[in-house]
């Protein structure tokens, strides 16, 4: 205990023994001494024993707002308006309105007050007389006598008026009303708060008073990072995937060759989404052959005429200029490709389960669901003769360990997956079916060119990170969760993500 606090205990102490109770707010006014002093001193108190009871409040209280305060110092307007004028000629009314502040405010209320009166000075022009020799400040003086007072109810017409003139305002106060305990004493013997090695040796702790340990009470709180809700979401699917026997795909390049990213995916040359006004082209460089060429010709055959994967293609001349652009990728399927591709070129094809979660960018206007980069969930399996049921036991098993257990699925087109299907689930909260993903077989004009064996099928599934952390945080929008305009005090405040497995 310090000794400011030690010197507010004892008088606290001293003013009990001399009243049966005695309120923490209004004896701080009146010993002058700041209120949260007075409370830490009752707190102390309390250690020592049964020495007070104390019983905790909550009261209203009307404080002075600035305004307030101005007029405990010089006056109320009206008060400071009556002393302007002149006792004996009067004064006129603009040159009176120019001395005073809030002078409207304060004309007005001298006037209902009975206070001044307007009338024809001598020169016949008008001026404002006094029509009192004496006034009382009845404003100022109340809210003098406001300073420390919790109970309003004698001042209940008064203190609507002041309020309204925004000379006061309402607080919560939270205070202490003080009683005698059991072994109330005056004298304070100071507690020990710890047992050191001088007291065990010389015995003196045999005769000392302790202080008892609070097991309740909290550390100071730790400075540490906090994790952003999209990576405490992330982290959770991560290990949805590892716990299925997934591997992670490398993700760590944000610039792919459009080969990559659309023609290896039998996504012809001519489709929307390769467009300048879904796509982001870099300028620096602007080509870059980073793909096998031997592989580039089996593209093109398929693109072309369908290869000999038994379809006709698209029946357009491919041109390897165009697979050549570099774009920000616009999904991380481009990844996929390159993992099945190294997998068509071992000697035995051995059966894989890969999935990525990184960021992708589409040139897409800005809206409260919309940005131009997010982030793309994405698992596949490859494996012999899977099937569209293999497809839709996947999905049921890694969505009911997001906690997800009702799905219906809808028929869709991809431009690289026969067939394909929208993933639905029934949100409780909306009371409808919401879309959480999409996903379908991959085609053979795909797979075939890569050396896959005909007989071996790839299934796989998407979504966004986004939409299931905007969910689980309650954010409808994502401004709120990505970009400039984030509040960093919600990724502090943030509890951590557990998915109801």
């Amino acid at each position: 205990m310090s000794n400011f606090t030690e010197e507010a205990a004892s008088r606290i102490l001293k003013c009990l023994a001399e009243e049966s109770s005695v309120n923490s707010y209004e004896f701080s006014h009146r010993a002058n001494i700041d209120h949260q002093v007075i409370v830490g001193a009752i707190k102390s108190l309390l250690v020592l024993g049964e020495v007070i009871d104390a019983q905790q409040l909550q009261t209203d209280n009307w404080e002075l707002t600035v305004e307030g305060q101005d007029v405990v110092s010089n006056g109320s307007y009206e008060a400071r308006l009556w002393g302007e004028v002149d006792a004996i000629q009067g004064t006129l009314q603009q040159e009176l309105m120019n001395k005073v502040p809030n002078s409207t405010i304060g004309f007005n209320k001298a006037m209902a007050c009975g206070w001044i009166c307007i009338g024809k000075g001598i020169d016949g022009e008008l001026r404002v007389f006094r029509k009192v020799e004496s006034i009382t400040d009845t404003t100022r003086v109340l809210l003098c006598q406001l300073s420390g007072v919790l109970n309003d109810t004698a001042y209940a017409e008064q203190l609507k008026e002041l309020k309204k003139r925004k000379l006061i305002d309402k607080s919560v106060i939270k205070h202490y009303v003080v009683t005698k305990g059991s072994q109330f004493t005056v004298d304070i013997d100071r507690l020990e708060s710890e047992l050191t090695s001088e007291m065990i040796q010389s015995g003196t702790w045999k005769s000392m008073r302790f202080k008892a340990y609070n097991f309740d009470a909290q550390g100071p709180p730790i400075d540490s990072g906090h994790l952003h809700p999209l990576m405490k979401v992330r982290a959770e699917i991560r290990e949805i995937f590892l716990e299925m026997g997934f591997t992670e795909m490398p993700t760590n390049n944000f610039v792919e060759s459009s080969f990559w990213n659309f023609d290896a995916l039998f996504q012809p040359q001519q489709h929307p989404a390769r467009d300048c006004h879904d796509t982001f082209f870099l300028k620096d460089p602007m080509y870059s052959r980073d793909f096998p060429l031997d592989f580039a010709e089996k593209v093109k055959a398929v693109h072309e005429n369908g290869g000999d994967t038994g379809s006709i293609g698209y029946k357009y001349n491919w041109r390897i200029e165009e697979a050549e652009k570099n774009i920000l990728r616009t999904h991380t399927t481009a990844i996929s490709a390159r993992m099945l591709y190294h997998l068509g070129q071992q000697k035995t094809f051995t059966p894989a389960k890969y999935f990525s979660i990184d960021r992708v960018f589409r040139n897409e206007a800005v809206d409260a669901t919309h940005l131009a980069e997010f982030h793309q969930i994405e698992g596949l399996v490859a494996d012999y003769n899977l099937t569209l049921g293999d497809l839709m036991g996947s999905l049921h098993n890694f969505f009911s360990k997001m906690g997800i257990t009702t799905l219906r699925f809808k028929p869709a087109y991809n431009p690289y997956t026969e067939p394909s299907m929208e993933v639905f689930s029934y949100h409780s909260g909306l009371k409808k079916w919401v879309e959480v993903g999409n996903s379908g077989v991959f085609r053979p004009e795909m797979l075939v060119p890569m050396g896959l064996p005909k007989d071996v099928c790839v299934i796989a599934w998407g979504l966004s990170l986004e939409r299931p952390t905007m969910i689980k945080y309650g954010i409808d929008n994502i401004r709120d969760l990505v970009g400039h305009k984030v509040n960093l005090q919600m990724v502090c405040n943030n509890p951590l993500c557990r998915l109801e497995k």
